[in-house]
């Protein structure tokens, strides 16, 4: 590898890791903005976006021109490859993070709706996926990486069990129908979240193996 292009690696990964430092904390804090009824804190959430897309698109565009000065093969190929597809993924959970600040505003406005159990469990999973793909990506660890992708059935099964759970709290009341379609959303878009975490761990696979595992369950064992 050439003094260039290790630099231009190097620098463009500080850059991917400074923006999932930052989507981590958009991430915990809409969450806490939903279960803490805190309006304040979803407004600010809700403007928080500009930065990140924005610092996308330089990342997406340092790594275009990595390609086309550098033309990198075999694993500087898969690393700047990895690093445009983890770039994308972030993005869009920062974008997901924020659908659930504006559920989050639209609940502290109304009457107090109870939230289940497993939101809660569900919500935990999901800090520690997003968490856990990350740091398999900075570590360049495949075990931690599986691990994540494992635990993505789980945060399925919480959220079947939060559909459950908020249509018979819908059932009870019409007035129940509003905030109970926030709750739905605001765990839909929870669960997508944990599905870009995924895929986040998933490229680390393909970074460290140069082994495409998506959609192979036996893979992650």
């Amino acid at each position: 590898m050439s003094i260039h292009l290790n630099r231009d690696l190097e620098n463009v990964q500080r850059r991917v890791l400074s923006l999932a430092a930052a989507v981590e904390q958009i991430v915990e804090k809409s969450i806490r903005a939903l279960f803490e009824r805190d309006a304040t804190l979803a407004r600010t959430l809700m403007e928080s976006d500009t930065p990140i897309d924005m610092e996308e698109n330089v990342i997406e565009e340092e790594c275009l021109k990595i390609l086309a000065l550098h033309q990198p093969v075999a694993v500087d190929l898969r690393r700047v490859a990895t690093i445009v597809k983890i770039n994308s993924d972030l993005e869009r959970m920062a974008d997901l993070a924020v659908n659930i600040a504006e559920r989050a505003l639209a609940l502290a406005q109304g009457p107090e709706v109870p939230v289940p159990t497993t939101f809660h469990q569900m919500t935990d999973l999901t800090n520690t996926m997003v968490r856990d793909s990350l740091d398999a990506f900075l570590k360049l660890d495949v075990a931690l990486a599986k691990r994540v992708c494992r635990l993505d059935d789980e945060v399925d099964r919480y959220n079947r069990a939060i559909i459950d759970h908020v249509s018979e709290f819908m059932k009870q009341s019409p007035s129940n129908v509003d905030p109970g379609l926030h709750m739905f959303s605001a765990a839909r878009q929870l669960e997508r979240i944990a599905d870009h975490a995924t895929n986040i761990a998933e490229d680390v696979v393909y970074l460290v193996e140069g082994k495409i595992i998506r959609h192979n369950p036996e893979a992650i064992k």
